[in-house]
C-alpha cells in the first residue's frame, strides 16, 4: 500500500479584487488534529472575515471534511476539497484564510479564489509517496554481494546500510508488496546462501533524493 501526502506543508497567497486569500497547508492523520490546527489558523489571523477549510484523512476508509466557514455554500470547502483530490492526496489538511477586500467576488470569483489559493499553498508544499512495508536485513558472503547489488539495483531499491566483516550484511527499504518475489529472487541468484529477515516494519519515502524512514 502506498498514498501521496504532504512531507513539509507550503503556504501560498493570491490577492483577487482587494481580497486577501492565504492557502495554508498541513500534515494530519486525526479529525482532532486537524481541528487544533484549524484553531490555531484562527487565532492567528483572528482579524480575518473567514477560514475556510478541507481534509482527506485516514488509509482503506477515508474521512472527508470541509468548512465553507460563512461564505456561500459549495464556494470554498469543496474548491478546496476538490483541489486535494486532484493532487491524490491523504492525510493532509489545507486552510485557506480571506481578509475581504471590500469587492463582492461573486459564487464563481469565489470558486476560483479559493480554488487557487489551495493550489499555491500546494504548490509551495513538499510532496511524498509513502510505502508501506519493511526495513529488510540481507546476509551474504563476499561472493554472494554483486549478485545482491544487482538484483536491489534491478527493482530500484536502495541500500540503506551496509555491514562489511567477515560476511556482508545489507539493509534495504522493501515495500510489502515486492517482499515475497525479493526473497525468491534472492533464493535463486544465491544458491539459498543469502539470509533474509524483516528487521521492521515501517513506512518510508523518498524525500528529495534520500530515503526516509517514519
Amino acid at each position: 500500500m502506498n498514498y501521496r501526502t504532504v512531507y513539509e506543508g507550503g503556504k501560498g497567497e493570491i490577492v483577487e479584487k482587494k481580497s486577501r486569500f492565504i492557502g495554508e497547508v498541513f500534515s494530519v492523520e486525526t479529525e482532532e488534529e486537524a481541528a487544533e490546527i484549524v484553531g490555531n489558523i484562527k487565532k492567528q489571523y483572528w482579524d480575518a472575515r473567514h477560514h475556510c477549510w478541507a481534509y482527506v484523512i485516514g488509509g482503506a476508509q477515508v474521512q472527508e471534511r470541509f468548512s465553507d466557514d460563512g461564505e456561500p455554500g459549495g464556494t470554498a470547502g469543496k474548491p478546496i476539497l476538490e483541489v486535494i483530490r486532484g493532487h491524490e492526496l491523504k492525510n493532509v489538511l489545507v486552510v485557506v484564510t480571506r481578509y475581504f477586500g471590500g469587492t463582492l467576488l461573486g459564487t464563481g470569483g469565489l470558486v476560483r479564489a479559493y480554488t487557487q489559493s489551495a493550489q499555491a499553498g500546494i504548490e509551495a508544499s513538499t510532496l511524498i509517496t509513502k510505502t508501506e512495508g519493511y526495513l529488510m536485513k540481507i546476509g551474504t558472503d563476499y561472493s554472494g554481494l554483486g549478485k545482491l547489488q544487482y538484483l536491489l539495483a534491478q527493482r530500484g531499491l536502495q541500500t540503506v546500510d551496509a555491514d562489511y566483516g567477515e560476511a556482508v550484511t545489507l539493509s534495504a527499504l522493501v515495500s510489502a508488496e515486492e517482499e515475497k518475489a525479493l526473497r525468491e529472487e534472492i533464493t535463486e541468484a544465491t544458491n539459498g546462501q543469502a539470509v533474509v529477515s524483516r528487521d521492521k516494519e515501517c513506512w518510508f519515502a523518498c524525500v528529495e533524493g534520500r530515503m526516509v524512514v517514519f
